[in-house]
Formats: C-alpha cells, sequence, structure tokens
C-alpha cells in the first residue's frame, strides 16, 4: 500500500472529530472566539438543536479581509504570541477550531474590523470556498453554522434528540456566562428565547454573585457562603453553597481556571474532600469557583476541547481549594439552607392535624438510670480508654434526668439562665421536647426545632476531629509487624510521606526492594485490612500527593462514634439541657448539619407562622 499525504480537508474533518463533536461544542468555540474578541454581547441562536443552523453575532473589535482569510486556515491564530504555549492568557490558541466547523457545515463568516467602513465575508461549504467576498455588517462578527456534520453522516447519527442538544448548549453558555459577568449572553432556540443575562457592573465579587443568582437562582445566593483565598501566587474566588443545599449529582459544580470552564478531577475531587464531613456520598454541593493561576504553573494544551488541564502543583492546588472550602463553612457555623424551612413550610396544610405529645423539660420529673459504657465494635482498647474522656463530655446532654450535682460542677457544662432570657440568642431558648425527639426553641421572631440526636452528633464529631488534629491519634502496636510488597517507586513514595502519616498513626519502615513493614496502625481503625491501606494510601499519593484514605478512614470512625456516643432519640431533657445544647451549637463550626449533611434543625419566622394561620 502507498503511503500519502492526507487531503487538507480530510485534515480537518479528523480534527473537527476531537474539537466539534456535538453543536454544543461548536457554539462553545465561536463565543469564546467571541470574548477573545473583547466582546460585550454575544447573540446565539440555534434551529432543531444546532442540527440546522446555529448562528452567533457579537460586538468584538472584528477582522479585516486579510485576517478573515487566515483565520479558516488551519493553525492560524492571533492568540498565541511567540509560539510561547507556557503564556497562554487566551480563551483559544490551536487555530484548529473554524477550519474543522466549515469541514463538516455550511459555514458563513461575516466581520467588521474596529475603525474600518467595510465588512466581509468568507463562505465554505464542506471544506470548499471563492474565498472573501464585500458584504453589510455593522460592527463586531456573525458566523453561521447551517447543517452540521452534512459532510459525516457517521457523525450525524450520534447526535441526540433536538432538546438533549440544546440541553448541552444551554450548559455550554452558562458556565462562559459565569466566567464572563461583564459580558451580555442571549440564547434562543427555535425562535423561542431560552437564556439571557445582561453585564453586571460593580465589584468582581459583587458581579459574580449577581450573574450567578441570575443563572443559578435566588436561593443560591441565598445560601452562598464567598470563598476568597490566595496561596502561593495562586488566588480562589467565587461562592460555595452550604452543605444543606445540595444536590443528588455534581452537575452543578462549576469550575473555572483562569476564566476557563474545565471539568478536572483533581478539581472535583478537592471539592469533596472539603465537603466529605458534611454530606453523604450520594449528595454533592452546589458551587462556583474561579482559580487564577499563572499561566506557566498550568497546562490547558491537553485536549483539543481545551475542557481539560494539568497543574504543576497540583498538591498546592487541592490544598487552596480544600482550605479555602472548610474555612468558609467554618465561619458560616451554626447555619443551615434557607431550603431546609421552605420545605418544612411546603409540607403544612391547613386540615386539622391530630394532637401530639408534647413533653417540656421545665416540668420534667422523669429519671434515667446512668448510662454504661458503650462499646463500639472494632476498637481496640487503647481507642475506648482514649476517648473515654470525650464520651464523658457527650453525656453533657444526656444524664441521669433531675438535680445531677456532679454533672453540675463539670467544667465542660454551661447551664443556661432562665429560658426568658435566651430568646435573642441566635437559636433561642428552649421551650419543651416533642416526642423527646425534636427540641422546640423560641426566638425572637420565631420558632426553631431541633434534632437533638442530628445535633449532638455533630458537636461530638467536632471534638474528636479537633482531638485528632492536634496530633493525638493513638497509635496500637501489631503484635506482629505486617510486611506489605509494592513496587518500589511507590515504596518511595509512602517514604517521603512517612513522618506525615507517623503523626496519623501510621507507623512504617522500608523493608529491602519493593517492600515495607508496618509496625503501628491507628487505633481507632480497629481490624483493618493494613494491605489494602498501604497500597490505597501508595495509589493516592501518586494521583494527588495526598494522603487520604487514611484520613478518611480515621473520620469515618469517628462519625461511627459519635453517631453512637450522641443523645439518642426518644431520651428527655430538661430546659438547661436543652439549652446547654442549643449554646453549644451556635459555638460550634458546622453544627447546622449532622456527619451526613441533613439539618440539624429547621428555623420558621414569626410571619411564616402567622401565614400558615391565615393572620397575613
Amino acid at each position: 500500500m502507498t503511503i500519502r499525504l492526507l487531503s487538507e480537508n480530510t485534515i480537518n474533518q479528523i480534527a473537527a472529530g476531537e474539537v466539534i463533536e456535538r453543536p454544543a461544542s461548536a457554539v462553545k468555540e465561536l463565543v469564546e472566539n467571541a470574548i477573545d474578541a473583547g466582546a460585550k454581547n454575544i447573540d446565539v441562536v440555534m434551529v432543531e438543536g444546532g442540527r440546522k443552523l446555529i448562528s452567533i453575532t457579537d460586538d468584538g473589535h472584528g477582522m479585516t479581509a486579510d485576517e478573515l482569510k487566515l483565520a479558516v486556515q488551519r493553525h492560524a491564530t492571533s492568540k498565541l504570541k511567540e509560539d510561547d504555549l507556557s503564556n497562554i492568557n487566551t480563551m483559544g490558541f490551536r487555530g484548529e477550531a473554524l477550519p474543522s466547523i466549515a469541514s463538516v457545515s455550511k459555514f458563513t463568516f461575516k466581520s467588521r474590523a474596529d475603525g474600518s467602513d467595510e465588512a466581509w465575508q468568507i463562505v465554505i461549504n464542506g471544506g470548499k470556498t471563492n474565498g472573501v467576498e464585500p458584504t453589510a455588517l455593522n460592527k463586531g462578527s456573525h458566523v453561521e453554522v447551517r447543517d452540521l456534520f452534512y459532510s459525516t453522516p457517521a457523525r450525524l447519527k450520534f447526535l441526540k434528540t433536538d432538546r438533549t442538544e440544546f440541553s448541552q448548549t444551554l450548559d455550554v453558555i452558562k458556565r462562559l456566562a459565569m466566567a464572563n459577568p461583564d459580558v451580555a449572553f442571549s440564547l434562543y432556540n427555535d425562535e423561542k428565547r431560552a437564556f439571557q443575562v445582561s453585564s453586571a457592573q460593580g465589584e468582581l465579587l459583587d458581579k459574580r454573585l449577581r450573574r450567578l443568582g441570575a443563572i443559578l437562582g435566588a436561593e443560591f445566593t441565598d445560601n452562598a457562603l464567598p470563598i476568597d483565598a490566595e496561596r502561593e501566587n495562586m488566588k480562589l474566588t467565587g461562592y460555595a453553597g452550604l452543605p444543606t443545599y445540595n444536590r443528588g449529582n455534581a452537575q452543578h459544580q462549576y469550575l473555572f481556571v483562569n476564566g476557563r470552564p474545565v471539568k478536572d478531577k483533581l478539581l472535583t475531587g478537592a471539592v469533596r474532600g472539603a465537603y466529605m464531613d458534611f454530606l453523604a456520598r450520594n449528595r454533592h454541593p452546589v458551587l462556583a469557583l474561579f482559580l487564577e493561576v499563572p499561566t506557566y504553573m498550568v497546562d490547558v494544551n491537553v485536549h483539543p476541547a481545551k475542557a481539560e488541564v494539568r497543574f504543576r502543583e497540583s498538591g498546592v492546588v487541592r490544598g487552596l481549594i480544600v482550605g479555602a472550602l472548610r474555612h468558609a463553612l467554618q465561619e458560616a457555623g451554626h447555619r443551615a439552607s434557607t431550603t431546609v424551612s421552605n420545605a418544612a413550610l411546603g409540607s403544612f396544610n391547613a386540615e386539622p392535624m391530630p394532637t401530639m405529645p408534647f413533653h417540656s423539660g421545665r416540668q420534667s420529673t422523669f429519671q434515667m438510670p446512668p448510662t454504661t459504657p458503650r462499646v463500639t465494635p472494632g476498637l481496640s482498647d487503647t481507642s475506648r480508654d482514649y476517648y473515654a474522656p470525650i464520651r464523658e463530655n457527650t453525656e453533657s446532654f444526656a444524664p441521669p434526668m433531675g438535680r445531677n450535682e456532679d454533672l453540675e460542677q463539670d467544667t465542660t457544662v454551661s447551664f443556661a439562665a432562665p429560658a426568658e432570657d435566651l430568646t435573642e440568642f441566635p437559636l433561642g431558648a428552649a421551650r419543651g421536647q416533642l416526642h423527646e425527639t425534636y427540641i422546640i426553641s423560641q426566638t425572637e421572631n420565631g420558632i426553631i426545632i431541633v434534632d437533638q440526636h442530628a445535633a449532638h452528633e455533630r458537636l461530638v464529631y467536632e471534638r474528636m476531629k479537633k482531638h485528632m488534629s492536634e496530633g493525638d491519634v493513638p497509635k496500637q502496636v501489631l503484635l506482629l509487624p505486617e510486611v506489605v510488597e509494592i513496587e518500589q517507586d511507590a515504596v518511595d513514595r509512602l517514604m517521603t510521606r512517612q513522618e506525615e502519616l507517623s503523626k496519623l498513626g501510621l507507623v512504617f519502615d522500608a523493608f529491602g526492594d519493593g517492600a515495607i513493614v508496618v509496625r503501628e496502625v491507628p487505633a481507632l481503625l480497629g481490624d483493618t485490612d493494613i494491605i489494602g491501606l498501604i497500597r490505597d494510601l501508595a495509589d493516592e499519593l501518586a494521583e494527588l500527593n495526598q494522603a487520604l484514605a487514611l484520613k478518611e478512614r480515621l473520620e469515618e470512625v469517628c462519625g461511627t462514634m459519635a453517631c453512637h456516643g450522641s443523645v439518642r432519640s426518644g431520651r428527655r431533657l430538661t430546659t438547661a439541657e436543652m439549652n446547654a445544647l442549643l449554646r453549644e451549637m451556635e459555638e460550634t463550626p458546622h453544627s447546622g448539619q449532622c456527619n451526613h449533611g441533613r439539618p440539624t434543625y429547621v428555623e420558621l419566622k414569626l410571619a411564616d407562622v402567622e401565614r400558615l394561620f391565615g393572620r397575613r
């Protein structure tokens, strides 16, 4: 078989298979070109999900006739100065999008350069053109893509329904609109306006919040925490939702690197790690994060679609994201999302409700026998002894009912003043207990219902985490040290983090070539799979340079212990105990949700209650 060069049009069609996968890909490339051209208004029109027509109009600086002729040539670009791939400051740079789109469609490009009295157009059908011709256009550029993939029927067959293809395009436009709040966008589908946002004014963070509110809704702005952090010439800004404001998938996580929308495993993994203590595995936070990184520290030339990036210092990037998110969540204190209250109000109806038993702690005479120590299966005696003081503190809200002089003398317990003086506190004054499970509290302008077990579970968990962060993780010496055989490069990675892992309770040494010997393990892990743990740690260090598995396993055990060591549902509490629980919730970060992401309390404003009874 004779070797020959492929034709230019065939080369473009092959490139189109990587760059232009569907109508949304074409829209993304063309809109990014408009943004690079300095456009402040971008209008997108689609017909039949983009199969029949994609039309994009912008008011950017436009192009001259010579520039327009060059723009549709493969690997022709004005954005890559001095051929330096380490200093990319624009959305596009490869010079592949326009020729790739033109090779698989009926393509028309009109443009008028700033300060010019003339406009020009070029028409390309399946890669063939008659050159640049004069045309009429007020300002900027106008691109029409008709009959996308008509010259490559195989690709056309793989497109989904018009509705699905349009939804993909809508997601692309929303992400680009989030990254560019000073640009106005509109999107029409079959002559119906599907999306429109005007340019935002003011400071960058304020503009972004208004733009995010316009796209994600008022609920997001009501439940969003501002993010603003820096580390080693990297800056992270944006907004992250409260843990109780979450979704069933990760589609509502919007991540940007130097203004470029990306879907990166490192970034999504960092978000998951930051929310790990606050959400169940099947729940995901809602957020929009904007990472600014020096161009020499990030590689955007990983894939033609430019949706993936690679960082030079991935560990620093992950640490910045996790640290910034956790700091914001800690600053939120006991705050829970407004959607919790809205959901509670929506569950009420006007029909008469059956009378529910109500117990007031003020009148309680119930006596509970002393509690016996709890034993968590799988934990060593060392770990049980270590957490004995914590378990004593957790009993602050679960003692024998009635007067307990020993408990009152415990300095770790703070009994509150009479309930009448406590309504000015954020979580108010305890008025009673419902079904021996929920605390009813009165605030200055409403009522609060607290799940006593979920709330105390979070309080106990935070105490355990504090001890662990202070390096007090107990170790269990192995009677017979475990030898683990792994690859030598994995041994080298583990040995470089030996000191850090030792602080977490894992003590090991190199054991010849391709093996390590484990001498001590964290006592909290109990009877664990040491070989699997070591291999998981080595794999994670290779991928993210972070020892995550050990921390996750420790925190999972802490969560289990906190659940078993907390005030249980069905236990009666005195008013003083209920108020003590409320006060500690106010002082403890993240107390608005339990370890599984469920809310620990619901707040109803007085106006909402009055509305339920028709008083408003």
